[in-house]
């Protein structure tokens, strides 16, 4: 499989696909790895790290021009190969595409990735980095553009079907995830879909939600809406209003495990509306490209079904586009019409569900973890 991985600055795609890289090699598959800025600099001795995108236009597409003709020449025959780039810049030149059309036919790509991550984190790495005074919003409509033209190369290329959207994670970098698109591509995809902000203060729900996402990312290729989730930033902002306060802790996940980032409340605010924008079109696409969906509705205090209103437009959204929809379902009180005339399929425990995948061989032997 050769790939193109897109993303926008601050998202750090080397160190990641570095990481994927170094997995296939411990399974004992060669995957080359192509990073078009490392070699920009290169063709460029005189400028600065961290100042490249400083330079005039026509410069910049040169030193790229002479990258990718390296890339490609280097990359021929390769039977895995990931090219690291970007699909637009948003800089001080204003918005640019990064790419050249006809170097990214002649790479002859199968499948196009767009990187993305919890944009708090995405910022903080992008100003350990540059010199740069990109706000939050900034980020936030770069994150788009980078998805938009990503899909569109694709689309421009003759392989639609072939565009996805991958987060490097919450709290542990989707490493395996990426490895499996490249060098497993045959495993089934998978939409892991589970209720989210109101059982954020249900530990007990939430251990049960984790399990259950934690057995499909085990067993597929799982695109999971938990890894991107900026709502929880927004919540967090909204309550330091109340307190007056001007400033929020934010976990810095993969960047930083275990430390806090301090976000402006203002900035958050600023947000808003892209945060509810972007959740509800990302993981609709989610949805779409992935196989089928696996939706978990869990039994919350009382005996209620936990079944937010997103899980639903969720069933639906892949039921309407010929998707597979699997229900794991834990109440006692039977499931609405909603949710079995859209399922094909409802099951009592995910361990049921897993023995029925199996039975079906979604679980295609030999993939998981290299063996």
């Amino acid at each position: 499989m050769r790939a193109i991985v897109t993303g926008q600055i601050g998202v750090d795609k080397k160190g990641y696909l570095r990481q994927v890289v170094d997995l296939a090699g411990q399974r004992g598959t060669n995957v080359g790895l192509y990073n078009v800025g490392q070699m920009m600099y290169a063709e460029a001795p005189d400028v600065r790290p961290g100042r490249i995108l400083d330079l005039p236009l026509a410069r910049l597409r040169s030193l790229r021009r002479a990258a990718m003709k390296d890339i490609i020449t280097q990359s021929e025959g390769q039977t895995h190969a990931i090219l690291n780039t970007h699909a637009t810049f948003r800089w001080r030149h204003g918005l640019f595409a990064a790419f050249d059309f006809d170097q990214v036919q002649q790479f002859k790509p199968d499948v196009l990735i767009c990187l993305m991550d919890n944009i708090e984190v995405v910022h903080a790495r992008l100003h350990e980095d540059y010199t740069s005074d990109a706000t939050l919003k900034d980020l936030m409509v770069w994150r788009e553009e980078e998805i938009m033209a990503t899909e569109l190369l694709a689309q421009a290329l003759g392989i639609p079907t072939q565009f996805y959207v991958l987060s490097r994670g919450r709290e542990v970098d989707t490493v395996e995830t990426c490895y499996r698109m490249v060098c497993k591509p045959e495993m089934r995809k998978v939409y892991p879909s589970f209720p989210m902000t109101h059982v954020e203060k249900l530990p007990d729900v939430r251990k049960v939600i984790d399990a259950f996402r934690a057995e499909l990312a085990d067993k597929f290729i799982a695109f999971d809406p938990g890894d991107v989730d900026e709502k929880l930033l927004l919540d967090a902002a909204l309550e330091a209003v109340k307190n007056g306060e001007d400033f929020i802790e934010a976990d810095a996940g993969t960047f930083r495990p275990g430390q806090k980032l301090q976000v402006p409340v203002r900035e958050v605010l600023d947000i808003a509306r892209d945060v509810d924008g972007q959740i509800y079109t990302r993981d609709f696409q989610m949805v779409r490209q992935s196989d089928m969906i696996v939706s978990l509705v869990p039994e919350l205090p009382g005996g209620a079904p936990g079944l937010s209103s997103g899980v639903e437009r969720e069933l639906q959204h892949a039921f309407d586009h010929s998707r597979d929809v699997y229900v794991v379902y834990h109440p006692q009180k039977p499931p609405s019409p909603f949710i079995t005339e859209t399922a094909t399929k409802v099951f009592k425990t995910t361990d049921e569900a897993m023995a029925y995948f199996e039975a079906q061989g979604f679980l295609v032997q030999g993939n998981l973890f290299g063996h």
